[in-house]
C-alpha cells in the first residue's frame, strides 16, 4: 500500500514550502529567501509532484495545479518572470539537472549536488558527447554567449542535437543560463557555472556526505519522507536516496517507523527542537 503523508507533516510542509495564502512569494527577494530556506526547489511543478516548488509558493496554496494554457495564467507568468530575475541576479543556482529537472539550488547546497552529478575535467572526454564538448570549448574561450551564436560558433547546427548537448552540460553542472532576453527575439545567454559559483563548485565533497546532506535538506523542509519521494524530488536513484536517509538515522537526525519512511526527530537547521511528526 502507498504510504501517506501524515496530516501533521502536510501542515509542516504548508509552512516550510509556503503553501499558505499569508506566506505567498511575491518578489524576487521573497523567492531568494524561499529557495535559501528550503535548500532546493523546482520552478513550475504543481501539487501533482512532490517537493517544494516556486510556482506553488507563488500561488500560496497546497492544491495549486498548473492550467493547460500556462501562458495565460497570471500565477504561472509571475513565476516565470521571477525565474528570469533570479537568473539575472545570479545568487541562486538555476539549471536543468538530473532527469531533466529544472531546479533552483541555494548556494549552501551547490557543492553537495555537484559531488553527486558534477563532472570533473578529466572525465569530460569519456562522459560528454562530441557536440557537448564543442559547445564547452566555445564557452571556455568566450565565457558567455547567446544561444544562436553559441550554436554557430560550436558548429552544432542541428537544433535538436544542440539542445541535447546543452542539456548534457547543464546536467553535469558545467553550464548555466546567466541572462534571458525577449527582444528582438527570445534567447538565453549561457555561461560557465564555475564562473558564477567558483567557491561552491571547486570545493570537493565526498559522495556519501553529499547524499546525507541532500537527504537532510529535504527532510528538514518536508518533516517526513515516504518511499521514493526523495528520489523523485532530486533525481537521485532510490538506492542513493536510501543511503542518504539511513545516514540521517545513524546519526540520530531521523527515525524510520516503517520501511522507506523517514521522520525528522532532531534539531532542525534553525536550531529549534522539532518533535517527530
Amino acid at each position: 500500500m502507498r504510504t501517506q503523508i501524515s496530516a501533521e507533516a502536510e501542515e509542516y510542509r504548508d509552512e516550510r514550502w509556503q503553501r499558505e495564502a499569508t506566506r505567498q512569494v511575491d518578489t524576487t527577494l521573497d523567492a531568494e529567501r524561499f529557495i535559501d530556506r528550503v535548500g532546493f526547489a523546482a520552478c513550475l511543478t504543481d501539487a501533482r509532484r512532490p517537493g517544494p516548488s516556486l510556482y506553488v509558493a507563488v500561488c500560496g496554496r497546497r492544491d495549486a495545479i498548473l492550467p493547460r494554457h500556462v501562458q495565460k495564467d497570471p500565477e504561472a507568468s509571475h513565476t516565470w518572470l521571477l525565474k528570469d530575475d533570479l537568473v539575472r541576479r545570479g545568487k541562486i543556482y538555476y539549471s536543468k539537472l538530473a532527469g531533466a529537472r529544472t531546479m533552483f539550488i541555494a548556494p549552501r547546497m551547490i557543492r553537495y549536488f555537484h559531488a553527486v552529478w558534477g563532472l570533473r575535467r578529466a572525465e569530460e572526454p569519456r562522459r560528454l558527447s562530441r557536440p557537448a564538448r564543442a559547445i564547452l570549448r566555445v564557452l571556455r574561450r568566450e565565457w558567455e554567449m547567446a544561444t544562436s551564436d553559441l550554436r554557430d560558433d560550436s558548429g552544432v547546427k542541428d537544433r535538436a542535437t544542440f539542445t541535447r548537448a546543452l542539456d548534457e552540460l547543464q546536467a553535469a553542472m558545467l553550464v548555466v543560463p546567466s541572462e534571458v532576453y525577449y527582444q528582438p527575439k527570445f534567447t538565453y545567454i549561457w555561461t560557465l557555472a564555475v564562473g558564477r559559483f567558483p567557491d561552491e563548485l571547486r570545493r570537493r565533497i565526498r559522495r556519501d556526505v553529499a547524499l546525507r546532506e541532500i537527504a537532510r535538506c529535504f527532510l528538514s523542509s518536508a518533516g517526513m519522507t515516504v518511499p521514493g519521494e526523495l528520489a523523485r524530488v532530486t533525481g537521485l536513484s532510490r538506492p542513493d536516496a536510501g543511503l542518504g536517509n539511513r545516514a540521517l538515522v545513524a546519526e540520530g537526525y531521523a527515525t524510520t517507523p516503517a520501511r522507506g519512511v523517514y521522520v525528522m526527530a532532531a534539531t532542525d537547521r534553525e536550531g529549534d527542537k522539532t518533535s517527530a511528526i
